[in-house]
């Protein structure tokens, strides 16, 4: 999956040594024998340029036979060569001889790639040759097809990538042309250039020189992308979560354009719920609106047919986009270059774009390009839409339906532009039922490329009453913008966002990609304007869970938001108030008061966890209990009102929205707790399952109790403040409500005496009633498994030993710090964290054990748990990445890196911080937005 850089590719003029002049000199004095304009100015137009090239802009259109073009040429190459004899190993660039030791040290390869048919005499006069394991000194008469073109194409990078036999995604250049980072681009490689960023705005990382640019510096510019470097044909579903394109409103799984066998092909929008009846609710997999058909020569371009090579697929995190390109040849056919670039845009989510070239390489090729938009999707088995309906307006294509139970309307809009070289071509729409589409044809001339847009525009009737025209004006608006302007507004849209949300660690690129990753993957799963809307707990990257939100977004994902984006972050709470009838029907169906909100939610806030599932292999059905007794969710949803409110002092949303939802819990939580008959005056509440979903059926879940307590008290708090700040608005509550003096003393009197079982003289807290009499777990045993322990002791096996798949006491400290001493947070971390299912249990526990360990003052152990989560997804540690982003683990990442290796607190107004470095981090910075003013941390290891 994810290849580390394994070299480094240096351009030679400009980079390595200041040839560039003597190319200057060389041109000028050509230019001045022949009478021929030429300046300083117009030199700048020959970087990284191919001689013959270079020439011809100096022309300016003047036409010369190729016997003088040729003679003209090598006289200019004459003048070079004698320059270059001035050339020493003092003429090496500054940095550059530091550099290649730092790379030789590190076990890393050089390498040279230039336009320059004399680089090996420069590297032989800087004395550097052997330091270079490859050596492309310009294009090459006998490389393999798909390997000569000169720079901006990607072929030369592509060469060396092969003869050092690495992937390009392995690769790292170095350019300070704009030509050579578009080919380093093309080539699937990180690309670094020299020189002012005007000129080289598309690199990953620009620097004016290599003085003092360490190889580190350099590696890290690789942690903005997440690498496909070889397509995995027997397990592709991973990366299709991996490299899901989103931008809030919607997200597509990475699945091919093209398609593949057995692909799980998703585009997911928020709130297009549709019914499976008695079964469960779920997201609608929306229209295919990436679905391509290219032929070449007849043939159907698949990867599972024809010759593949110079593969590589990339996630542009810091832009937002997945791009690919590779080489292919149909058997007996003619070889292409085919590029793909996908953007969801971030800058109006309706907008989506599809980028395909097809350029051909050798011969001739007869050419057919379908893009389609595809009605015939379903959840996996599960169809979701009425009839199709399409049509097309001019060179507008449009396919629309409803969902089967719901009556959602989805309508899909289409336009297409293409062209050859620049030339464009037409097309005719073609009316395939359920799959409308728009085919361009063409002869493609060796060497030529055809390049062809796709613009999609998406709505339903969430958005408006009418999607369809709505989809087919937004369509009408991108022809006009253009691929170009389209994925500008992109890009400058996620500019905006990694200046606020990035993350910086310095010293461990493996976690800097996976962090960048996590914010990335965050971002595209919460809405910016809708707050009929949560975040489900897969995200929208895949059918797990089928959308329904969990307690993961208050207790893990929100925070995020809440300290970086406060808008989004108060959209996602406003759900759980727009939703907040279904809590009460939930309360009411199990004989309680007030709200309990439902374990597993979707667009009504009713209660739709599914009853039974399958087992593991089929073969019996699985009683899931959660949605009856898992009860922690109204109490997580309380505390992260309580933290929205504390950072952003947002007393309106408070008014409202928050007070109502926290009061209504309360009254939940009263009705729920019951007097402890063994235990008089003592409150329990029994028959639940807390965190650990290892264990069912419990009482007096330390969790549930001390999270349930704290709501109630929060709750008076609430009302108290109401009361102060608009009495008239606390005391219409306290009518609807019946908040009566004497229920408040209740809820103090619960919240002071409800059973948290914990020893007097150690601290240690048992988890639930009995717990420290279940069976002890033989770890040694099972040191080597790859299942969770509940697989391995099956469920009743686990519910009667002492393991977890997360740690409920070890979570309300992290939670709660306050309310626990250091002692206790020790005697509790060491009984509970060696008792933990860390590799196969909870995906949520591994951020927050790091964040614990942290208050432990334990950053090494807290970096191994912090790994353990952020490999969850971008390495698939866990092998079920295929069905979705553990989006909770993204959200736990950033808490772990804030409030555990920052030590985050805010006071006030303010914040302070208590910093713990694990060995290997330099530096670890990044921005919090606190009562809207931005706070800037960077703690960086002293010396």
């Amino acid at each position: 999956m994810q290849a580390r850089i394994q070299a480094i590719l240096f351009d030679l003029d400009g980079v390595i040594t200041d040839t560039a002049e003597y190319h200057y000199l060389a041109w000028q004095r050509l230019a001045d024998e022949e009478g021929l304009p030429f300046n300083r100015e117009r030199n700048e137009l020959l970087r990284g340029v191919s001689r013959r090239a270079s020439l011809e802009i100096i022309l300016d259109g003047r036409v010369l036979d190729e016997a003088t073009l040729q003679a003209w040429m090598a006289r200019k190459n004459g003048y070079y060569q004698d320059l270059l004899q001035q050339v020493s190993p003092d003429d090496l660039l500054p940095g550059v001889a530091a550099l290649l030791d730092e790379i030789e040290a590190a076990g890393l390869q050089a390498a040279i790639v230039s336009a320059s048919k004399n680089a090996l005499t420069a590297l032989d006069r800087l004395g550097i040759t052997r330091r270079f394991a490859v050596i492309i000194a310009g294009p090459e008469d006998d490389a393999p097809s798909g390997y000569r073109r000169p720079k901006p194409c990607p072929d030369l990078f592509l060469l060396a990538a092969q003869r050092l036999n690495l992937p390009p995604a392995a690769c790292l250049v170095v350019e300070d042309a704009a030509s050579g980072i578009e080919g380093a681009r093309a080539a699937g490689m990180t690309a670094v250039g020299i020189g002012p960023s005007e000129r080289l705005a598309t690199a990953d990382l620009v620097v004016f020189d290599l003085a003092g640019v360490g190889l580190a510096r350099l590696l890290a510019a690789a942690t903005w992308h997440v690498n496909e470097a070889a397509f995995n044909a027997a397990s592709p579903h991973h990366m299709e979560t991996a490299l899901t394109t989103g931008n809030g409103y919607l997200s597509t799984r990475g699945a091919l354009e093209e398609g593949f066998p057995g692909d799980r092909q998703a585009t997911l929008i928020h709130g297009l719920w549709d019914d499976a009846p008695i079964v469960f609710t779920e997201l609608a997999n929306a229209f295919d609106w990436t679905a391509l058909e290219l032929r070449i020569d007849g043939a159907s371009f698949r990867l599972d047919q024809g010759e593949v090579s110079a593969y590589a697929r990339r996630l542009d995190l810091r832009r937002g986009r997945v791009e690919r390109r590779l080489y292919w040849r149909a058997p007996g056919g003619t070889p292409v270059e085919l590029t793909f670039t996908r953007v969801a845009s971030l800058a109006d989510p309706h907008v989506l774009v599809l980028r395909v070239t097809v350029t051909a390489l050798e011969g001739a090729a007869e050419i057919r390009l379908r893009p389609w938009l595809n009605g015939h999707v379903e959840n996996e088995g599960l169809l979701h839409w009425q009839e199709l309906e399409q049509g097309n307006a001019g060179d507008a294509v449009c396919l629309t339906s409803i969902t089967r139970h719901t009556g959602k309307r989805l309508a899909m809009a289409m336009t297409v532009t293409a062209g050859v070289n620049g030339k464009e071509l037409a097309g005719a729409y073609a009316d395939c039922p359920g799959a409308p589409g728009w085919d361009v044809t063409t002869r493609l001339p060796a060497g030529a490329t055809l390049t062809l847009d796709k613009l999609v525009s998406v709505y339903t009737s969430r958005d408006t009453d009418d999607p369809v025209g709505a989809a087919e004006r937004k369509v009408g608006e991108m022809k006009r913008m253009g691929f170009d302007a389209i994925e500008h507004s992109n890009e400058s849209a996620w500019r905006k966002f990694w200046q606020a949300a990035d993350v910086l660690i310095e010293g461990d690129d493996d976690a800097q990609l996976a962090v960048r990753h996590a914010l990335y993957q965050l971002r595209i799963a919460a809405s910016a304007t809708d707050d009929r809307v949560s975040i489900g707990a897969k995200s929208l990257s895949g059918f797990g869970y089928r959308g329904h939100a969990f307690w993961d977004t208050e207790i893990f994902v929100l925070p995020f938001f809440t300290y970086v984006q406060p808008t989004i972050a108060r959209n996602l709470l406003m759900y759980r108030r727009r939703t907040i009838d279904g809590a009460r029907r939930k309360a009411a169906a199990n004989g309680f008061a007030g709200a309990q909100f439902a374990w597993e939610s979707a667009e009504t806030g009713d209660e739709v966890t599914p009853r039974w599932v399958p087992g593991p292999q089929g073969e019996e059905l699985i009683r899931i209990w959660c949605g009856d007794i898992e009860l922690h969710i109204t109490a997580d949803i309380a505390y992260a009102i309580r933290q929205y409110w504390k950072v952003t002092g947002d007393d309106q949303f408070m008014m409202e929205a928050g007070v109502a939802i926290v009061l209504e819990g309360a009254l939940f939580w009263e009705s729920r707790a019951e007097p402890d008959t063994p235990q008089p005056g003592c409150y329990s509440i029994s028959d639940v399952i807390g965190p650990d979903e290892y264990h069912e059926h419990v009482d007096n879940n330390a969790y549930t109790n001390a999270t349930a307590a704290w709501q109630l008290r929060f709750a008076a708090d609430c009302l108290a403040w109401l009361t102060r700040n608009a009495p008239a608005q606390a005391n219409a509550l306290r009518l609807r409500l019946d908040l009566t003096d004497g229920r408040l003393a209740r809820w103090a009197d619960i919240a002071d005496n409800l059973l948290i079982l914990q020893d007097p003289e150690s601290g240690l807290i048992e988890q639930f009633a009995g717990f420290f009499n279940l069976a002890e777990v033989d770890w040694p045993a099972v040191q080597d498994r790859t299942e969770s322990m509940q697989v391995i002791l099956g469920i009743d096996g686990a519910n009667e030993h002492q393991v977890l798949k997360q740690p409920d006491v070890l979570m309300l400290m992290a939670l709660l710090p306050d309310e626990f001493s250091h002692s206790e947070l020790q005697v509790n971390w060491a009984y509970y964290n060696p008792r933990t299912d860390h590799s196969y249990g909870s995906s949520l526990g591994p951020a927050m054990m790091a964040r614990v360990a942290c208050l432990m003052g334990q950053p090494e152990v807290a970096y191994e748990h912090f790994m353990r989560a952020a490999r969850a997804d971008i390495f698939n540690v866990r092998g079920n990445a295929g069905d979705g982003m553990h989006i909770a683990s993204s959200g736990g990442l950033w808490q772990a890196l804030v409030f555990g290796f920052a030590g985050l607190r805010q006071d006030g107004d303010g914040i302070t911080t208590s910093p713990q470095l694990p060995s290997r981090w330099r530096r670890l910075a990044f921005k919090v937005r606190i009562h809207d003013q931005w706070h800037e941390v960077d703690i960086r290891r002293s010396a």
